[in-house]
């Protein structure tokens, strides 16, 4: 536990920093075998990008730092509960867990209001309220097909 606190502690200080270099409040450390491979704070507004969030910036960095895209044995510890976004980096980095401060309440009390898409997320894509349409080209699974025949790729 107290393992835990001392790199929450950090995520929140780098959370507390981001807001004084113009960022959002959200930081992110990921530790492996008790050693903190990368850290990172949101870089949204800074940035001018939509995807730096703190969690995704971290991920990033781990994995250059590790030269893999498979993050299994790493555990990220992060200011706030992850959003559904970063939540999908976490699952597709493989990371082994998730240690978090703050919840979605907190958050979206501060103004960063998730419910919207975790809730269009469970509609079909026809009844979101961002259209989405499916146009099939004739080829449009090509790149699956070839993927599912290449013997020497590295699933992920």
């Amino acid at each position: 536990m107290d393992e835990e606190r001392k790199y929450l502690e950090i995520a929140i200080k780098l959370a507390r920093n981001s807001i004084r270099k113009g960022g959002g409040p959200f930081g992110a450390v990921i530790v492996k075998d008790g050693r903190i491979i990368s850290r990172s704070e949101n870089r949204v507004i800074p940035a001018g990008d939509p995807t730096a969030h703190a969690e995704v910036l971290a991920i990033r960095k781990a994995a250059r730092k590790l030269g893999t895209h498979n993050l299994s044995g790493c555990v990220l510890y992060s200011s706030c509960e992850p959003c559904p976004m970063c939540l999908g980096a976490i699952y597709w980095a493989r990371l082994s867990g998730v240690v978090y401060a703050a919840g979605r309440d907190d958050a979206a009390n501060a103004g960063f209001d998730d419910s919207r898409i975790y809730h269009e997320i469970t509609l079909p894509p026809a009844s979101r309220s961002l259209p989405f349409s499916q146009v099939r080209t004739g080829d449009d699974a090509e790149a699956f097909m070839i993927w599912q025949r290449t013997e020497d790729k590295i699933p992920y």
